[in-house]
Formats: C-alpha cells, sequence, structure tokens
C-alpha cells in the first residue's frame, strides 16, 4: 500500500468513526498529494477559518508517519474549501502589494499559520520591490510585514 492510499484510508476511517458520509478523492495538485472530500456535511469538516480542517490533516499525517516515516506531507481539504482559500490570499497579497507600492508604508497582514504564510512569501518571489517579513517566536498565527524593500536598508 502505498503512503496516499494508507493517508485515505485513515481518512476515511476516521470519518467514518465520526459518522460523516464522505467520498475522498486522492488528487495531486502543485504542493503534493490532496485528499478531497466531498459530502454534504462540509461546514461540519471545514469548521471556523478551516480550523477542523487543520486538525484532520494533523491527525492523518500524524498517523501516517508512524507507518510511513518518510512519507510526503498529505494535504486534506473538503470542497476544495482550501484552494478557494488560498486563490483569495494571493489575490489579497497582491493588492497589498500595489498599496504598499502606492504609500510606501509597511502593512501588517492578518494573523496566518505557517502554511499560509508559506504561500505569502512564495506569491512575492520575483517582486523587485516589496518584501514579506514574518516575526520570530514560536507563535502558530503569526502576523506578516509586508514593505518596500528600501525599507530594510533602513530598519
Amino acid at each position: 500500500m502505498t503512503p496516499e492510499a494508507a493517508a485515505k484510508k485513515i481518512l476515511d476511517t476516521m470519518l467514518g468513526h465520526l459518522g460523516f458520509p464522505v467520498t475522498i478523492e486522492l488528487q495531486e495538485v502543485e504542493d503534493g498529494p490532496c485528499l478531497q472530500i466531498l459530502t454534504s456535511e462540509s461546514k461540519h469538516l471545514i469548521g471556523k477559518d478551516g480550523g477542523r480542517l487543520d486538525d484532520l490533516q494533523y491527525l492523518v499525517n500524524r498517523i501516517l508517519r508512524k507507518h510511513f516515516p518518510d512519507a510526503r506531507r498529505i494535504k486534506v481539504d473538503c470542497e476544495h474549501y482550501r484552494a478557494i482559500q488560498e486563490d483569495h490570499l494571493v489575490e489579497e497579497v497582491q493588492g497589498l502589494v500595489e498599496r504598499v507600492k502606492a504609500s510606501g508604508k509597511a502593512v501588517k497582514m492578518r494573523p496566518l499559520n505557517a502554511y499560509y504564510r508559506r504561500l505569502v512569501h512564495n506569491a512575492l518571489v520575483g517582486e523587485n520591490e516589496v518584501e514579506s517579513v514574518s516575526p520570530s517566536g514560536d507563535d502558530r498565527l503569526k502576523r506578516i510585514t509586508l514593505r518596500l524593500k528600501s525599507q530594510n536598508k533602513e530598519a
């Protein structure tokens, strides 16, 4: 059994024990394998701001790593919620970049988890004028600052 098939079985078993009627599709997306949950119960599985999806993803990956220590990280999505959120985030970043360029003032984003912070940083690869800066520390949610690269020399 492949790690991806095992992850699908883990998620299906978990959701089955919780009483959710689901169909799970294994998809290969840009950043690796994704288990797409298709169900009429999506609001219960997604949770507030995707919190339950994060929890399901964490559990699936923890269980999977016990059996396949070298397995790639599995993304868990429900009704394409994460994909839609990622698109919105990239659009938000593009708007904020234009705002920073126009005003010359740094902008702090809303608190983001590590995955979404990585998306923000990747969205700015190749950007010549604006950079993203994450604060240090162990907090799960951090606020990225977008600023002109020339401000880096002044700070």
